[in-house]
């Protein structure tokens, strides 16, 4: 009889242990969300519906991109950190949210590193400094000059507080010692709209969003943020050259699962999207958008964003960055 008893618990343990493989077998079974923590027309929706696509066709089920900005991605990001750890919550994440932030907000409702699992680094961007068609000012020369006969009146639009875009301006005032006025909106999409239109003296965007701007004439480039020149803007400087030595701000953009995702989803995840972001046609569409593709593994992203976490934490301080 205790023999019996014990082979009964032994499959019984057994039988336990082989669900949550059965259950990894069947996925996906419903539709996924990707969560994109920025309104729509920013970097981070941009690729969130290049990669859905693809990606809901790959694993026969519908990708859902759901918007929900604010607070420099911490909103969208706090919602992904709660959702289910079980594969059917994506988030792309990005410098702002799972590097930057956590420096910035003394209230942030998640941890960048502890709340999340890295999937995949999509890849890194620099920004680049816009202004209006209309703009007097041609040269970052000329933006300096007016910032220093003028401070505090020339206003830099961002596609909200702490994201690349607001860094990089708080940067550029440090280094060259002059001031700006910071207009934080909910996203690239209304910020952009707004330099176009005059309201807004500049903005500092990543190359995706700006980049079929600056092509249609609709703003105009005065530096990248870069170390060098891109190959897809080989006319505009870098801050650097135009005048603010050692200046360097490059974006990144990811995707990132709740924490506790099991493993064997995350690897399937991975797999799926390094596939995707291998193809020609993707590698050929990051690249005219700006971005330099990753290929790091899952290990590497997660090394990658701690180092990340510790660099912007060293530099808002010495910055003295503060919130509006």
């Amino acid at each position: 009889m205790k023999r019996r008893v014990l082979i009964h618990t032994a499959l019984a343990s057994a039988a336990a242990l082989a669900l949550p493989v059965w259950a990894q077998d069947k996925y996906p079974s419903k539709p996924i969300t990707y969560l994109v923590p920025f309104p729509a027309g920013g970097t981070t929706d941009i690729l969130a519906r290049l990669i859905g696509q693809k990606l809901g066709a790959s694993l026969g089920t519908t990708i859902v991109i759901d918007n929900k900005g604010g607070a420099g991605g911490s909103i969208g990001s706090e919602l992904a950190s709660r959702a289910a750890p079980d594969g059917y919550t994506l988030l792309g994440g990005t410098i702002s949210s799972h590097a930057i932030n956590v420096s910035l907000y003394p209230k942030l409702g998640y941890d960048p590193i502890k709340s999340f699992s890295p999937v995949v680094l999509i890849g890194s961007n620099p920004v680049v400094l816009i202004v209006g068609q209309n703009s007097p000012y041609k040269t970052l020369q000329d933006v300096l000059a007016a910032a220093k006969a003028k401070p505090k009146t020339l206003t830099s639009a961002s596609a909200g507080s702490g994201t690349s875009q607001h860094l990089a301006l708080e940067l550029l005032g440090f280094r060259s010692g002059t001031q700006f006025i910071h207009v934080p909106y909910k996203g690239s999409g209304p910020a952009i709209q707004d330099v176009i239109g005059g309201q807004v003296d500049m903005m500092f965007d990543t190359t995706v969003v700006a980049g079929p701007h600056i092509q249609s004439g609709k703003v105009r480039a005065l530096a990248v943020t870069s170390a060098k020149r891109l190959e897809s803007m080989p006319d505009v400087p870098t801050v650097a050259e135009s005048g603010v030595p050692g200046f360097e701000v490059v974006s990144w953009q990811g995707i990132f699962v709740p924490a506790n995702t099991p493993k064997p989803l995350i690897d399937k995840l991975h797999t799926e999207i390094m596939s995707i972001l291998n193809q020609p046609d993707m590698q050929e569409r990051l690249k005219s958008l700006g971005m330099q593709p990753s290929s790091m593994t899952t290990e590497q992203v997660a090394a990658f964003q701690k180092a990340e976490v510790d660099k912007w934490a060293q530099v808002i301080k010495a910055a003295n960055v503060k919130l509006d």
